[in-house]
Formats: structure tokens, C-alpha cells, sequence
């Protein structure tokens, strides 16, 4: 039951935070992370705004009218672009902790985004009469997405902006309502080329389509965390331009074993359950003491929140759950199957248990290496694929705003005749006349059939 009850000290006894599930119960549920309410409005809302392909860019009068009727702007405002000199002020009106703070988390971001960026280079190899290889360029504009709402997050502006300058990015734009001082902040250290001050599908649309007179090249790729009308936006617009992914609701999944610190687990499944209502922590262990040493922390730390936080957490923690398993292996199976978004290790020679470990998000290996610290900026991005999408994808990197593109010549014709001819064979093999005229074309020793 899920009914609160009081003790004979009367005091009131909450449900268990942590609900117990057989090994067996635990199943991946592939969930459209795209909510069709949420999708009917953001098409409306995109309808609204004249926007879509071919279409041309978004004007300012209909983009305006949206953003103050859905509450992107102040009920004055007329600016729909947040300066780079409010930006700098708002940097300038940090306290040193917090600026000092934001420089070191950009420098760490900054540095494992551009080693990533120098890890994949242009290549070429020989092969018959000439050379082929791969280019490694940017695309031109990215579009960066931070959600304003009820916390403020500033080191989204930092992981998504960060990642498109490291990968050569020559105009990065970036949206978010109403945004809080330190997400200003964060802009100016990150050196946003514009700043729009709206958010939902409407901030989307605009980078996907353009803003007349605000921004003639619209977005080749967008990418960020967002709410549900982000999400269904990015749906729309995806494929006119890149998209990052879908994200739905966040997740963290901790394997323990009995040397793992009770106290600091409870502490980092609440740090995830507080994020959204619709958030979920999961706990594996072997240890069914420690799993219940674990349930009391959670009790007792949860109490200690602050509101909204509190609240938020304890309905996250209604589809979350614990597993008691009878091995690390079975943990480890378990995990695989989930494919968490973030998957944190607190056992014995972590290490070596995260290598066995096949699809997650990111990993954080041992008790030092919280969820936290990738949250804010150790230098690994934070935005991360959810629900179960870890199995066939990784997190937000460099790599999203990179083509890596092909390209091949021949420069001795006669060293390239059994390529031409191979051609012309697997042409006929699946019935493609043209393509294999066009192999003879270039054929030293064949008369093309078109010439017969």
C-alpha cells in the first residue's frame, strides 16, 4: 500500500521509498519517449508560428505573440535575444565562488570535448589506381537547448554549447526561457553567438526554420534536454535538420556489493530522484543488509530535503526499485537489460566489474565517481540516452555535430580495371542495366552496351 501511517509516537510512517522486485519482474519497457498530447501541440504551436519546411524563416511578430502567451518572456519584454552584454554582466554578478565554479567546470567540458574531437582525424589508404579516404568537418550551425522551468541549468548551456565549439562549429545559438542569472552566465563563458530567450516547441522551431532578421541560417543540428514539447518538437523537426535524441525520463541504476557505503548510495538515488516526478532509481545488490540499511538512509535523507525537492523525489521513488540478486553476475545481466542511463558501480575492484558491464549510458566506476560529478562537469557530457536507448546509442559528444564524410579518385586507369570490372558484374547481378554501362564506360577492355 502506498497509504502513509502513523506510529505510536505519532509520527508518520511513509511507504518504502524502495520497491522490492524479483530478479525475474525486472523488464526493459521500450516507451515512445514522445508524448502525442504533448506532439498534437507542439504541430499547433509549429502551425501557429507559419513554421516548417520550405517555409522560410519564423517572423518575429507571430514568435513574440507565442512566447509571451506560453511564458518564455517577462509580460513587457519585446526582445526575443538576450544580449552578450547582459550575458557578461550576469557573469560579472556572480559571487567568486560561483564564477570561479563556472570557469572550472567549462575548462573540464572544454578539455574532454576537444581530446574527443582529436581522436577521430582525416585518413586516406590506397586502393587500385588511386587513393580513398574520410574528411572530419563540422556542420555549421548548432542549436543548443537548456530548460529553464524549475531549476535553472546552466551546465546544460555548458555541456551542449562546449561540445559544439570543441567540434569546429561556426555559429552556435542557443534557447532557453526566462533564463535565471547563472544561465547568462554560463552563456557568456561558453560565448553563445545568439542567445534566445524562449523555450518548448517554439525555441526548437526557430532554430530548425530560422528567425527573420534574428537568424538567416537556421540550425543544421540541435541537441540538448528539454520537457515533453521540446521532445515532440525535436521529433517534428528532425530529419530537416540532426537532432541529438529523444530523451525520456532520467534514470540512474547502482550495483552494490556489502563493501559499498550505504549512506552515499541513498544520497546519489535521491540526487536522481529529485531531477522530475518521472524519474527513476534503481538499486542492485547482493547484500540484502546493506539493501535495507540503504531504504533507511533514503527515508531519513528524503525528510531532510528542502520542497519542492522532497515531494518531487518521494513520487519519483513510486517507480523506482530494488533487486536482491544472488550474484554480480546476475546484477550485471540484470543492467545490461535496462540499459540505464547513468550506471554507477560500488563494489569490490569496480573496475573490473564496469568492464563487464555492456550498455548503459555512462558509467560511473566506484564510490568517488558520482552521478553528480558527470552532472557537473568532470568533463564526460551529462546529457545522456535514456530508456533502454543505451544499447544501440551513446551520450551527447562531438561526434553529433561531425560529418565524417567519404572520398575516393583514380589516377591510373589501367590499375583500377578489376574494380571497373567487379562493377559491372554485381550491376548485372542486381539488375541495374545503367549502373553496369556506366562501369563500362571506364572499361579499358569491355565496349560499353550502349556503343553495340
Amino acid at each position: 500500500s502506498t497509504a502513509m501511517s502513523s506510529t505510536s509516537n505519532g509520527s508518520v510512517q511513509h511507504p518504502p521509498c524502495l520497491t522490492m522486485v524479483t530478479p525475474a519482474e525486472v523488464t526493459l519497457e521500450i516507451k515512445n519517449p514522445v508524448d502525442p498530447t504533448a506532439l498534437l501541440q507542439a504541430k499547433a504551436i509549429l502551425a501557429e508560428l507559419g513554421a516548417g519546411e520550405g517555409l522560410g524563416p519564423i517572423l518575429q511578430p507571430p514568435l513574440l505573440k507565442v512566447a509571451h502567451r506560453l511564458g518564455d518572456v517577462y509580460a513587457d519584454s519585446t526582445q526575443l535575444v538576450i544580449t552578450k552584454e547582459e550575458c557578461k554582466a550576469a557573469f560579472e554578478g556572480l559571487t567568486d565562488i560561483e564564477r570561479n565554479a563556472l570557469v572550472n567546470i567549462h575548462a573540464r567540458v572544454t578539455r574532454f570535448a576537444e581530446a574527443q574531437r582529436g581522436s577521430v582525424v582525416d585518413m586516406e589508404i590506397d586502393i587500385p589506381g588511386g587513393k580513398a579516404g574520410h574528411t572530419v568537418s563540422p556542420c555549421q550551425t548548432a542549436g543548443c537547448y537548456a530548460p529553464g522551468g524549475r531549476y535553472p541549468l546552466p551546465s546544460s548551456v555548458i555541456m551542449t554549447a562546449v561540445t559544439a565549439r570543441a567540434a569546429g562549429c561556426a555559429t552556435v545559438v542557443l534557447a532557453s526561457p526566462k533564463p535565471a542569472l547563472i544561465t547568462k552566465a554560463a552563456a557568456h563563458i561558453c560565448n553563445v553567438d545568439i542567445f534566445l530567450g524562449i523555450g518548448g516547441a517554439q525555441a526548437i522551431a526557430a532554430m530548425a526554420y530560422g528567425i527573420d532578421g534574428i537568424l538567416e541560417t537556421p540550425a543544421d543540428v540541435i541537441v540538448g534536454p528539454g520537457n515533453k514539447w521540446v521532445t515532440a518538437a525535436k521529433a517534428i523537426v528532425s530529419g530537416y535538420c540532426g537532432i541529438d535524441m529523444l530523451a525520456g525520463p532520467s534514470e540512474v541504476l547502482v550495483i552494490c556489493d556489502d563493501t559499498a557505503n550505504a549512506e552515499m548510495v541513498a544520497a546519489d538515488l535521491i540526487a536522481q530522484a529529485e531531477h522530475d516526478v518521472v524519474a527513476r532509481a534503481i538499486l542492485l545488490s547482493t547484500d540484502a543488509k546493506f539493501m535495507a540499511e540503504v531504504e533507511e538512509n533514503v527515508q531519513s535523507q528524503v525528510e531532510c530535503l528542502p520542497e519542492p525537492n522532497r515531494s518531487t523525489a518521494r513520487m519519483a521513488f513510486r517507480q523506482s526499485f530494488a533487486v536482491l540478486c544472488e550474484s554480480l553476475d546476475e546484477c550485471i545481466v540484470l543492467s545490461d537489460k535496462l540499459a540505464p542511463e547513468h550506471l554507477e558501480i560500488h563494489t569490490r575492484d569496480a573496475h573490473a566489474v564496469a568492464k563487464r558491464c555492456g550498455n548503459y549510458g555512462g558509467i560511473f566506476i566506484g564510490e568517488g565517481a558520482a552521478e553528480v560529478m558527470g552532472d557537473y562537469g568532470a568533463g564526460p557530457n551529462h546529457t545522456l540516452p535514456t530508456g533502454g536507448t543505451g544499447r544501440y546509442t551513446g551520450g551527447l559528444s562531438v561526434f553529433n555535430f561531425l560529418r565524417i564524410r567519404t572520398w575516393m579518385r583514380i589516377d591510373d586507369r589501367e590499375a583500377s580495371q578489376g574494380c571497373v570490372h567487379d562493377s559491372i558484374v554485381l550491376a548485372r547481378c542486381e539488375g541495374l542495366e545503367g549502373h553496369a554501362r556506366a562501369a563500362e564506360s571506364r572499361s579499358l577492355t569491355v565496349v560499353p552496351a550502349y556503343k553495340k
